[in-house]
């Protein structure tokens, strides 16, 4: 039995390390997938503490992994992990069983995982951990407790340090579709041999008062117009399929109002693309210096008001294009991220206190 627990600490204090660490290359990618779920549930004034509690989650989930390892207050570790455990699986359940999230970003998008993936991963995990859970008393301590607190202490500067690290720059492995060498258009169409949606046209009439629906191929044997009201007609979804592109509504639309979307990837020499997901008097210098240095320059952003407001007459000669907030924050994990683009191919990219070109 001591053998089969000593396997059972390893297997969940490896996972829950790699889950924590691919997660803590990108909390704002756990932060924006907490706010799906709250959107899901209505649950919209936790929307500005999600990329806390995602900082949190991850740390966690490094430290609880490590001190598993090396059976640091197993009581105490035992019950914490059951409840994540617990909790995770309500999600991953969510998720799968609802149809409301395609993903729970469990590995992040370094390694990304389908919602039953996610949710049997989390099943086995819970079987390891309640395994553990009812032996807590006869899980072995630390022989060395000096060197046990040293492993501890890493494990917290690691799972916080890394992630202030990516916030103030960007994440340190890219593995979002407007990584380096890729270009946009081409992660704007859907990738050979996905399966479409397959859905079948519904109509729903009103019979006698009550509303009744059917298909196309299944008409009632005594329908007329006089007994059945038309009240609408719809596609149905009968199999969803994973014909979607990796890059979505990206659309980037000039002052006036017209899409400039394939004009401007398909323009030829080096252009640099200011992403500004939020911006404020700090970041507002910055922005100035580079509309200073680099040319030609334009900057992409969903707010475009406050951009205006912020740099004023600085913006003149400078083409500000309107983007989808959503496409924004997957292009743009710094809030102010510079792309260098040559037809539409991400040559290289930074965050903007980063870019070697602004001195």
């Amino acid at each position: 039995m001591k053998n089969v627990l000593t396997v059972c600490r390893y297997i969940v204090g490896v996972l829950f390390i790699i889950s924590g660490l691919v997660k803590a290359n990108d909390p704002l990618g756990l932060s924006y997938k907490m706010q799906e779920f709250f959107e899901v549930w209505g649950w919209h004034s936790f929307n500005d503490y999600t990329l806390a509690l995602s900082v949190l989650m991850i740390a966690f989930e490094i430290i609880a992994g490590v001190a598993v390892i090396i059976g640091w207050q197993m009581k105490l570790f035992s019950w914490l992990l059951l409840l994540l455990i617990v909790f995770f699986t309500f999600l991953t359940g969510y998720a799968l069983f609802s149809g409301k999230i395609k993903t729970c970003g469990c590995f992040g998008d370094c390694i990304p995982l389908t919602a039953a993936q996610s949710f049997w991963k989390d099943i086995f995990l819970l079987l390891l951990i309640l395994l553990l859970f009812m032996n807590r008393r006869r899980l072995p301590s630390p022989k060395n407790t000096g060197r046990a607190l040293a492993f501890l202490l890493a494990s917290v500067l690691v799972g916080f340090g890394l992630q202030w690290y990516v916030l103030k720059h960007i994440p340190l492995v890219d593995c979002l579709p407007y990584k380096k060498g890729k270009r946009i258009q081409e992660q704007m169409k859907v990738p050979p041999g996905a399966v479409p949606d397959s859905t079948v046209i519904s109509f729903v009439y009103r019979k006698e008062g009550k509303e009744v629906e059917f298909t196309a191929d299944a008409f009632p044997d005594d329908f007329d117009e006089e007994r059945y009201q038309f009240l609408r007609r719809y596609d149905k979804l009968v199999r969803k399929g994973n014909a979607e592109p990796p890059i979505k509504d990206f659309v980037l639309l000039a002052p006036s109002g017209a899409d400039s979307t394939s004009q401007l990837l398909e323009t030829p020499g080096t252009q640099y693309w200011l992403f500004v997901r939020s911006i404020d008097e700090a970041s507002a210098s910055a922005v100035k210096k580079a509309i200073q240095q680099l040319k030609p320059l334009l900057l992409v952003t969903p707010v475009e008001e406050a951009v205006r407001r912020q740099l004023g007459e600085a913006l003149a000669g400078v083409l500000v294009l309107k983007c989808d907030a959503v496409a924004v924050k997957t292009a743009a994990r710094n809030p102010q991220t510079l792309y260098e683009i040559n037809q539409g191919q991400i040559m290289n990219k930074w965050a903007l206190r980063d870019a070697p070109q602004i001195h």
